[in-house]
């Protein structure tokens, strides 16, 4: 069964909508409170395969808020669904970030909701795609990457944010926040260089790395790891070992990460 979240500022529909989807169909929807950083933690750490937006009197900056969902649903992890009337969907559609919407119209269609997740239950088991009338979809017009694109992999999602903050500016910026993942991400695009979590639960940062260095698709990316000063001393002995282009302690000034960045890069 697929994983479902619900979030958005129209909290009286929100409420409706994980009750039936609860109900009616089985499902346990994760609910989430509509701003960035709990949507990016939620969205990192539980990798929900549909997000369900309730709008509810949108402006240009409460759109820009779920644009923290834009690498998920660009890597294909997840799928988004905003419920809303005419006027909170032409505020999406002028605002928003994110590739690709499903718009479901208030009042709510409970089978036409129904219908397209139905549709995700497929597309997730074998990438399967239908087409329902009920539901429009809309899909920003995506330029290739012309900056060079960094792969960020940190296990806490304020981090994650800054980092993105920082180098949004300058760069095409993806975040990831478990070692494991950064491989299902390489599968499907190209990075330029990785920023890597030094200390990471579950596959840490030098685990990775010599994943990564052992692959013959992937060996040549380079690697900076991301580390406390506490660990300083440990990293400069995996930097001998395992030899990544260096490292960067945290918490770090934007001009010395791009400046890192630089040095590496050109």
């Amino acid at each position: 069964m697929i994983r479902i979240m619900v979030t958005g500022r129209n909290r009286k529909i929100a409420s409706d909508v994980c009750s039936h989807l609860e109900t009616d169909r089985g499902y346990v929807p994760m609910k989430c409170q509509a701003a960035k950083t709990p949507l990016l933690d939620m969205v990192l750490s539980e990798m929900p395969h549909v997000i369900i937006v309730c709008a509810g009197n949108e402006t240009a900056d409460t759109v820009k808020v779920f644009d923290v969902l834009k690498e998920s649903t660009k890597a294909g992890f997840s799928s988004i669904i905003v419920i809303a009337n005419d006027e909170d969907k032409k505020t999406f559609i002028n605002n928003t970030k994110l590739r690709k919407i499903s718009f479901l119209a208030r009042p709510v269609s409970l089978m036409a909701l129904y219908t397209k997740l139905e549709e995700f239950e497929e597309k997730y088991k074998d990438n399967n795609s239908m087409d329902f009338s009920m539901i429009t979809e809309f899909e920003n017009e995506q330029e290739e990457f012309t900056r060079k694109h960094i792969l960020v992999v940190d296990d806490e999602a304020d981090q994650l944010a800054a980092i993105k903050e920082n180098l949004a500016e300058f760069y095409e910026v993806t975040l990831i926040n478990k070692g494991k993942n950064v491989f299902r991400y390489l599968e499907k695009y190209k990075v330029d260089l990785i920023l890597l979590d030094y200390v990471m639960p579950e596959m840490d940062g030098p685990e990775v790395l010599k994943l990564l260095k052992a692959h013959p698709d992937y060996k040549d990316i380079p690697i900076v790891f991301l580390t406390g000063v506490s660990d300083k001393e440990t990293v400069v002995k995996t930097l001998v070992e395992l030899k990544p282009q260096g490292y960067i302690l945290k918490p770090s000034k934007k001009s010395e990460m791009v400046a890192k960045i630089i040095d590496v890069l050109g």
